[in-house]
């Protein structure tokens, strides 16, 4: 009995080592990073207070916008302070990744619902939340208009629709500031993106500033 016993704890043992193992965060993500939505981005400033995102660099295959036929129902900033942009087409509309990037984040998560967060160039993440069918997980490489997840109502929506968000180092801002969100085009400026204490400020470069 003795011998089956310390048999049976030393498999246990062996168990737990490999989910372990099985378990640490790919790519590089810790933890915290796999598992909530505000993360900080590790040295995103590197010592520098601001950086800077190529958008006019980028060609038309290396963006998408995340539901190709929707139309706002909810801006960013409206509602007390809406993190995102609320985004309505059908029930299981299919979702398309902005930009080319990792995933850092794919699960179901409080009010977000079944949420995925993409992390991009430069620490800028992409956040698409209420899905009823995320088709990642952590870790896997994604490319530009690639299907993500489909539209749902999880979490805290009472309509089908896409939640949207982009993050620098764990704090929101307008989406509007990269897409058109009427001709569902990229504004192709590039962006300033300013650390200041606990938050960012996220500005684009006009061309006679350049």
């Amino acid at each position: 009995m003795t011998s089956l016993l310390k048999s049976i704890a030393f498999l246990f043992s062996i168990t737990c080592s490999l989910n372990m193992v099985a378990g640490e965060p790919v790519k590089g993500f810790t933890d915290m990073e796999v598992n909530h939505v505000r993360v900080k981005t590790p040295d995103v400033f590197a010592g520098n207070n601001s950086i800077t995102l190529h958008l006019e660099d980028l060609q038309k295959e290396e963006y998408c916008f995340p539901l190709p036929g929707g139309k706002v129902i909810s801006a960013y900033g409206t509602r007390g302070g809406h993190s995102g942009t609320d985004i309505k087409t059908c029930a299981n509309d299919t979702i398309r990744c902005t930009f080319d990037g990792i995933v850092r984040m794919a699960k179901r998560y409080g009010g977000y619902g079944n949420v995925i967060v993409v992390r991009h160039k430069n620490g800028l993440e992409s956040l698409y939340s209420h899905n009823s069918k995320n088709f990642v997980k952590s870790g896997d490489e994604v490319k530009a208009g690639q299907a993500i997840a489909l539209t749902g109502r999880t979490g805290s929506a009472t309509t089908e629709h896409l939640h949207f968000e982009f993050r620098i180092n764990g704090c929101h801002f307008n989406p509007s500031i990269i897409f058109d969100m009427n001709n569902h085009t990229l504004k192709k400026a590039p962006l300033v993106c300013s650390h200041k204490g606990n938050g960012i400020s996220v500005k684009p470069i006009k061309e006679n500033e350049s």
